[in-house]
Parts: C-alpha cells; sequence; structure tokens
C-alpha cells in the first residue's frame, strides 16, 4: 500500500523534531517532504527581494534559508516562489511538485501541487489555506501500515495539526 501521512506545525523547532524523528525511525530524506512561508524579513534579506528571482521557482542552497539540521538533511531543498501565493522553502519530493507544470499557473499553484502530489483535493485545499496563514506543511511517503503507524505517532508525539493520510489510487485489475 503506497500512501503518504501529512500533517501541520506552528513553528520551524516542531516541525525540525518532526523531521528528525522521522529520519531516527528510518525515513529518507527522499521520503519526507516539508514546505513552509519563507519569512525572511526585508532588512535581512533586502538584496534578495528587489531582484526578480522570486519571480519563478528557483532552487537555493540551504545558506542563508536559516534552516537547521533537520529540515536541512532533506532533498531538493531551496526557496521558491509560487505565483499568486508568495515565497516558500520546500524540500523533499514537494520541491520537484511545485518546480513543475502545476506552478506555472496562479490558478494550478498549490493547490495543483498538493493534488499532483496525491493528497485529495479536498485536503490539499485545507492545506493550502494552512501554509498561507503560516502553518508549516510536512508529508512522507509510506510503503506499508507499519510506516504509516510510525509516521503517525512521530506527528502525534510532537503535537502536529491537521494528521491525514492519503492512498494512491489503485487502478481496476
Amino acid at each position: 500500500m503506497k500512501a503518504s501521512v501529512y500533517c501541520t506545525t506552528r513553528t520551524v523547532e516542531q516541525a525540525e523534531h518532526i523531521v528528525l524523528e522521522l529520519k531516527q525511525a528510518g525515513f529518507t530524506s527522499d521520503d519526507i517532504s516539508a514546505l513552509l512561508p519563507d519569512r525572511r524579513g526585508t532588512r535581512d534579506f533586502a538584496h534578495e527581494h528587489h531582484t526578480k528571482a522570486p519571480e519563478g521557482a528557483t532552487a537555493g542552497g540551504v545558506v542563508g534559508l536559516g534552516l537547521g539540521a533537520g529540515l536541512g538533511w532533506l532533498a531538493g531543498i531551496g526557496a521558491l516562489a509560487i505565483p499568486g501565493v508568495g515565497p516558500f522553502i520546500a524540500a523533499g519530493p514537494i520541491m520537484a511538485a511545485l518546480g513543475g507544470a502545476a506552478v506555472g499557473t496562479a490558478t494550478g499553484g498549490l493547490i495543483g501541487a498538493l493534488v499532483g502530489m496525491g493528497i485529495p483535493e479536498f485536503e490539499a485545499k485545507r492545506y493550502d489555506a494552512k501554509v498561507r496563514e503560516g502553518s508549516i506543511l510536512i508529508s512522507v511517503h509510506v510503503d506499508d501500515g507499519h510506516q504509516r503507524d510510525v509516521a503517525k505517532d512521530v506527528f502525534k508525539r510532537n503535537n502536529a495539526d491537521d494528521i491525514s493520510t492519503g492512498s494512491e489510487a489503485r487502478v481496476p485489475g
């Protein structure tokens, strides 16, 4: 059973603890995604906010993103701008989804990318609203019921919000 488990957190520190626990539980950096609003202030990053770089999805390094070991461990981390939504920091498989065609238009934006990752549209809309309000979205891909339970336990132990599971659609045989 291929599935994903999702949650939101209120702080970067909470997200860091979750990612580190998932790593300790055996999940790889390719299994875990994180999406958080880019809250770097203009006084610290004024030179970046006056460039054309935020107008498209741009990958960057961890340097300057202000992320700790947990989120910095994830694959494909970078800063990007989602048209009609704003600047974000993404890591893991969600970075590839957001860098693809789903982000090409403001109407596709974040919801389109989340649906493309297998999140049901109803949940994608809810997560979109939460992320816009400042929450951090974390997802972990699981291969079986045991991994699903482990991921859910990590989320619950760290007081995550909006915990849900989505399964990949099965093609009737």
